[in-house]
């Protein structure tokens, strides 16, 4: 770039300086006046039969940029061989620049650039440049184009791209590895170096140009520190309340190192309070945070102390020989002693009560004590919240606990309550203990035998023979290993009909003491049973038994237990008996109430007649239903006229013709054939004349609309020949057949009906 620059400058000076002027062929007549050197001649027109001589043209100017001349700066010269020199040629220029950049002379054809050009703007400029007459305005010869170059100097610099430039050295690079590294640099000393790089241009006319960047050469970091503590014990004071797991202080190491190598890890080291203590790396901060394991008692332990390690958890074994990169530091704890709620000596109460206990016995007590330095007094009192604070109270100084209610097993064996301790000197630091306390029973129930209380005995049932296995209940919770004894009363001992024998397994069973038993004699028999506990103190019961005598089958199935089955055939049970029973009250029932009424009926018919003075005459002329029938003659009509029933007219028979008419409204036109016979229907309901009996109901109106017309056979004509059917077959397919039946009897034939 540099030597194609230095030509191009040695060119310009050459050729602007007028040591060189391009080589051209000579005109046939030369101006005298005519410049010799960047001239450009034009080929004029030649006689068809003269021979042109042709020269070399050069077709290229030249001008230097940045030009700072006071006048415009000269390019070169346009000149046609028909320029005679009498000023009539015009020279024109047209094209990239003209008239803006480039101007010409349109007489002597100079061309000059009227302002400064930039290479590295734009390198060249194409222009046209045609001779034309000055009288006529025609071209005097064809147009002409050339190349007007800007010529570069070294104005500018040289210049680094996509500056600054950035570079990483790792920092303790020995000298050599890398040419633009220190020797031991550092980067916990410095970070970053920024280092002037210039570049110079050594060619040029004016000059070597430099152009400048800055390159920032910043030091990778290694882990070549090991962390270290700021001192070599660190005091801690923590409260013996703290919780579990909590964080009771951090302790820090610093690492001059950045990033992954900066990371360090924490460790106890094993010895007193290890075991108490535990500590962890806040990866944000790189703190060790110490948390607690296990609590803390000031009256105890009042102080811990323990080492801790901090060590790099990234090592680089470059460094290895430099020592070993960890360090350690004594932390020493101290338990501060918090005012604490009193602590129960226990952490459950289990307490036992016998049932109905008197009110106010003691039944145990509690203890809780305040275990601070200046120890306080402790009140007692029951936890409000639960349901045994009115069975039972406490002490509120000495924390016994004593009924307050008498206690009944049977309804609660077991109460679960709290109770609460709080200190004198602070109401509000308090401690709470479950309380358990069961109640013991007391055998204050006699047994009793289970279900059931009744039992059979079969009429054909042997001596020794055990008609019923009894067992016992009792309402008491018996203890684990209870027994129950059962024997025959003594007063019942004496000639028994039936015993019991104790199977000594809380169960006992009935036995016979005879052979047979009757209904007849005697149908139930009362066998008291004493049954006694084992608890103490010792209860027993009379319990009786009912005994049914029962007739049986071979077998010992029992048939029958009541008396009056004995009557009955064998296989009716009670239930079907009382069935029948309930049949016959029933029936009876019925009949009582219809003779009550026959009777009643009779006796008014009688005190009619009584009061009745005159004589009634009864007509047998019919075949009426005899004394019995009172249709006949209504005797009521003589007897008071006021009071006359409506005239019940025979509905058995046809009536008189003497009857007058009912009066019809007429029909209407267009009545609805519904409404017709609903209307019809009505008359016909409420007429008392009205037959019973079969009767042909003529209503004069079928109805309108119908295209068949009338179809009863009321009106019809006297003979079926007269009656004309042809019309039947204009009714469609449906009347097919009905119009061949009464159609042309030639036309209609039964086989061909379907």
């Amino acid at each position: 770039m540099l030597t194609r620059n230095c030509l191009s400058l040695l060119l310009w000076v050459l050729f602007d300086g007028g040591l060189l002027t391009p080589l051209q062929p000579q005109p046939q007549q030369t101006l005298a006046t005519e410049p010799r050197e960047n001239v450009i001649h034009l080929p004029g027109r030649r006689s068809h039969f003269q021979r042109v001589k042709r020269g070399w043209v050069w077709n290229q100017f030249f001008v230097l940029e940045e030009y700072m001349g006071s006048e415009p700066q000269y390019v070169g010269k346009l000149h046609s061989d028909l320029d005679k020199g009498e000023g009539t040629v015009k020279y024109t220029l047209s094209g990239d620049g003209a008239g803006t950049v480039f101007t010409i002379d349109e007489t002597t054809g100079d061309i000059h650039a009227i302002r400064s050009l930039d290479r590295e703007e734009k390198p060249f400029y194409t222009l046209r440049a045609q001779a034309v007459d000055i009288e006529t305005r025609k071209p005097l010869e064809p147009e002409s184009e050339f190349i007007i170059k800007v010529q570069d100097i070294n104005d500018n610099e040289p210049k680094f791209l996509d500056g600054p430039y950035v570079a990483s050295v790792p920092e303790m690079s020995p000298v050599g590895v890398i040419r633009t590294a220190l020797p031991n640099m550092d980067r916990e000393v410095k970070e970053q170096y920024q280092v002037l790089i210039q570049a110079k241009d050594m060619g040029g006319q004016l000059g070597g140009l430099a152009g400048t960047t800055i390159v920032n050469i910043t030091l990778t970091d290694v882990n070549d520190n090991p962390p270290r503590f700021p001192k070599s014990i660190f005091h801690l004071k923590v409260p013996e309340s703290s919780p579990i797991g909590s964080a009771i202080g951090r302790i820090r190491a610093v690492d001059p190192d950045f990033g992954q190598n900066a990371e360090i890890e924490y460790n106890i080291v094993p010895g007193d309070g290890g075991n108490l203590f535990d500590i962890v790396t806040d990866e944000d901060t790189q703190e060790g945070v110490i948390k607690l394991k296990k609590p803390l008692d000031f009256e105890t332990k009042k102080a811990y102390t323990f080492k801790v390690e901090a060590s790099n958890l990234h090592l680089d074994h470059r460094f290895h020989s430099a020592g070993p990169f960890k360090d350690t530091a004594t932390v020493k704890i101290s338990v501060l002693d918090v005012d604490e709620p009193p602590v129960f000596s226990k952490p459950l109460y289990t307490m036992e009560v016998y049932e109905d206990t008197p009110v106010g016995t003691i039944i145990g007590a509690v203890t809780a004590q305040d275990l601070d330095v200046g120890s306080s007094a402790v009140r007692y009192f029951i936890d409000w919240k639960s349901d045994g604070d009115s069975y039972f109270t406490i002490d509120g100084t000495e924390g016994t606990i004593a009924t307050n209610e008498l206690l009944d097993r049977e309804s609660t064996a077991q109460y679960n309550f709290s109770i609460i301790a709080s200190k004198v000197s602070n109401p509000s630091l308090t401690s709470k203990v479950n309380i358990l306390i069961n109640v013991l029973d007391v055998n204050e129930f006699p047994p009793e035998i289970s279900v059931p209380y009744e039992t059979a005995v079969c009429e054909n049932a042997k001596l020794g023979q055990i008609i019923q296995i009894v067992s016992a209940a009792d309402r008491d919770l018996s203890p684990a290993g209870q027994q129950f004894s059962f024997r025959l009363s003594p007063e019942a001992a004496i000639k028994p009909n039936f015993t019991v024998r104790d199977f000594r397994n809380n169960t006992a069973g009935i036995e016979t003491r005879r052979n047979g038993y009757s209904r007849r004699q005697q149908e139930l028999y009362f066998l008291p049973v004493v049954i006694e506990d084992s608890s103490y103190p010792v209860q027993s019961s009379t319990n009786t038994m009912t005994i049914r005598v029962c007739r049986c089958d071979s077998d010992g199935t029992i048939l029958s237990c009541n008396v009056e089955a004995i009557f009955l055939p064998v296989g009716l049970s009670t239930g079907a008996l009382i069935a029948i029973l309930l049949c016959i009250i029933i029936l009876l029932a019925i009949v009582v109430l219809y003779v009550a009424l026959r009777r009643q009926k009779k006796k008014d018919t009688l005190m009619t007649s009584k009061e009745d003075i005159r004589d009634n005459v009864i007509h047998y002329d019919d075949e009426g239903g005899g004394e019995e029938d009172t249709q006949a003659f209504d005797i009521g009509a003589l007897r008071n006229p006021k009071v006359i029933e409506e005239n019940k007219i025979r509905r058995d028979i046809k009536p008189d013709s003497l009857c007058l008419p009912r009066q019809r409204p007429p029909v209407e036109d267009n009545t609805d054939i519904r409404d017709f016979i609903n209307q019809r229907l009505q008359e016909n309901d409420v007429d008392p004349t009205a037959p019973p009996y079969d009767s042909l109901a003529t209503y004069a109106y079928e109805g309108n609309g119908s295209v068949a017309e009338s179809l009863s056979s009321i009106d019809s004509v006297t003979t079926e020949g007269d009656q004309d059917y042809d019309y039947l077959t204009d009714w469609g397919p449906r009347f097919k057949v009905l119009a061949d039946m009464f159609g042309e009897e030639e036309s209609y034939n039964p086989d061909k009906v379907t």
